[in-house]
Parts: C-alpha cells; sequence; structure tokens
C-alpha cells in the first residue's frame, strides 16, 4: 500500500518486514537506545525489542497491515490492521512513531 507522502523509509522498512517474520529486518529500523512501549510495557533497546518483536510478532504470527498514515508535529501515526493467532484477531492498531534522523527512536503501540 503506497501513503501519500510516502511513509520514511524506516517505519516503511520495519512494516516491509513484518510478513516474513525477519525479526532482523524489524529491528534494524530502530535505533540501538530506542524506546518501545507495547501494552503498557516498556521496552529499552536492541535486546529488549528482540525479545519483544520475537515475543509480540513472532510468537502470535501476528502481520501489520498499514491502512492510514498522517504526521502529527514530530510523530508519524499510521494505523493498522494486526492479525495473527491471538484473541480477538484481526485489531485495528495506532502505531506512534518517532525519528531521530534515519532511526525510529520511540513507537508507542495503542
Amino acid at each position: 500500500m503506497s501513503f501519500s507522502p510516502p511513509l520514511p523509509a524506516p517505519i516503511a522498512r520495519y512494516f516491509a518486514a513484518n510478513p516474513s517474520f525477519d525479526v532482523e529486518g524489524m529491528l534494524a529500523p530502530f535505533a540501538a537506545d530506542a524506546v518501545v512501549v507495547d501494552e503498557r510495557q516498556t521496552r529499552t533497546g536492541t535486546d529488549e525489542l528482540r525479545a519483544w518483536i520475537t515475543e509480540a510478532t513472532v510468537g502470535v504470527k501476528a502481520i501489520s497491515t498499514p491502512v492510514s498514515a498522517t504526521q502529527e508535529d514530530d510523530r508519524h501515526i499510521v494505523v493498522a490492521n494486526v492479525a495473527g493467532d491471538f484473541p480477538g484477531s484481526p485489531v485495528p492498531l495506532t502505531f506512534r512513531f518517532q525519528l531521530a534522523g534515519e532511526e525510529i527512536s520511540h513507537l508507542e503501540i495503542v
């Protein structure tokens, strides 16, 4: 799916790696000290983010399909339908990204 304007490259890479459950591909766009807040838990840094992707994505075969994208100040907001092996699937979730240069520095999923 294409958006106008297009998703910033790091965000596009994150979503592109998801359908193949490519943990390292999903992790690559994040800064080494990036923070992710998901399901009221905060994870920081490469090791914690790798464990989060392995558990929250690969573990339940969750595939996030972006359906809309907007920008509010320094946040890139992507709404995605997330489907997988979990109760209530599929669900719409909002991904709020912040970038630092060409890396994702912060992601909150609600």
